[in-house]
């Protein structure tokens, strides 16, 4: 910055840093020609639904997730939906799940019949608190279930949960609707509890335009998933149970089976500009990303910073409004958290979560596409530095 206006925030009157703004996502459709030639042949075949390309779709993303089954699903809730009512979740009985996560995770639990009891994150890095989730489950009578879920695509203490889980005697079930592509101390996410749902939907690392996966080591429970996304129908319309259309189509696992092909170098990108960003802000007194374990791989489908009001000097509503007169979009993901909101609050939880209250009113998430370069990612980070000095006199602004 070489002037006094340029080194103000926009917000006080400096220029922008993105001008003609900068969305929180942007998708790229990659290799278009090949998902064009590969759409043709779906619709020159006149076969929509019960298709080889969702088996096509099925087979490789088992192979990338070095998994015995992949039922490809409509979307990642209905997945957790038909996952959760195999398990036995019905009667109001007790899933313990994290508070810090998308509204999907209680919905679906509800929907299968169950009772969300919410469970407190860990503060390194907003996913499951094994130790909170261990005491609810022996406090809950008669649990059905323990959720959790791979956060941004932060993998989960995978090895502890399933303790709890075998110490509870109920299945474990991961929301990992962000983790396609994350790994836990070198081994894929997909293979861990129960069952693991992938979501495919536009936000998402690997995009099917809609979609989800349900990825399991489980053959039995794979067999009932085929047929409980169609209807419960086994074939000769005599449904065995009551299932859903949950069907994934053809020219949906088509789109799918395009972004799969490039997604290890997808995730390795984001990770880099992930790196990159910590290493820009580091020391920024007050402000951290949420970032995994070391030796940990998370597919970051959002960059999220916790911002810490009294030491960074705003808040992160306020750091975002900062960020929106830079042009720069920002959403913040979880918040309010899910025992916090309307659709909940019957179950009279909202109190219960002090440390994934403070979290979740700290959370900002950043704009991070698989295409973006260290370019963009700099200039994000100098946007924050620059507010950062100006943060009182923002506050003062009523920014």
């Amino acid at each position: 910055m070489t002037t006094d206006t340029l080194a103000l925030p926009a917000a006080l009157g400096g220029t922008p840093a993105f001008p003609d703004g900068l969305p929180l996502t942007r998708v790229r459709v990659p290799d278009r020609r090949a998902l064009l030639e590969r759409l043709a042949t779906v619709l020159d075949s006149g076969q929509l639904t019960n298709g080889p390309t969702v088996a096509e779709l099925e087979l490789r993303a088992a192979e990338l997730l070095d998994v015995p089954h992949v039922v490809a699903v409509s979307n990642c809730t209905a997945g957790l939906m038909l996952v959760l009512q195999a398990a036995g979740v019905g009667g109001g009985r007790p899933v313990v799940m994290p508070g810090f996560t998308f509204s999907a995770t209680a919905h679906a639990a509800h929907w299968a019949g169950g009772t969300p009891v919410f469970a407190e994150a860990r503060e390194q890095d907003v996913t499951l608190d094994p130790e909170d989730a261990a005491a609810r489950l022996a406090a809950a009578d008669r649990p059905a279930a323990l959720m959790a879920t791979h956060v941004y695509g932060t993998p989960c203490q995978v090895e502890r949960l399933q303790e709890v889980a075998d110490e509870a005697g109920v299945p474990l079930v991961y929301d990992a609707a962000h983790g396609l592509g994350s790994r836990r101390r070198g081994v894929p996410v997909g293979g861990f509890g129960l069952a693991e749902v992938f979501s495919m939907s536009p936000t998402k690392v690997a995009v099917a335009g809609e979609g989800g996966l349900v990825a399991t080591r489980d053959a039995a429970l794979a067999e009932r998933l085929r047929t409980a996304r169609d209807y419960g129908n086994p074939g000769d319309y005599d449904t065995l149970f009551p299932g859903l259309n949950a069907r994934m189509s053809e020219l949906h696992a088509a789109v799918g089976l395009n972004w799969l092909a490039e997604l290890p170098e997808r995730v390795a990108h984001r990770g880099a500009l992930a790196t990159d960003f910590a290493r820009r802000v580091a020391g920024l007194p007050g402000l951290r990303p949420a970032l995994p374990e070391a030796g940990d791989v998370s597919t970051f489908k959002d960059l999220t910073l916790i911002v810490d009001e009294e030491v960074f000097g705003l808040g992160a509503p306020e750091l975002g409004r900062a960020l929106g007169a830079e042009g720069i979009d920002s959403r913040r993901y979880f918040h309010p958290p899910v025992q916090r909101q309307r659709a909940y609050a019957h179950l009279g939880q909202a109190h219960a979560l002090p440390r994934t209250d403070r979290l979740a009113g700290s959370v900002l998430t950043l704009p991070l596409w698989s295409h973006m370069d260290e370019r963009v990612v700099g200039r994000i980070a100098d946007a924050v530095l620059r507010i950062h000095p100006y943060a009182h006199r923002l506050r003062a602004a009523g920014v």
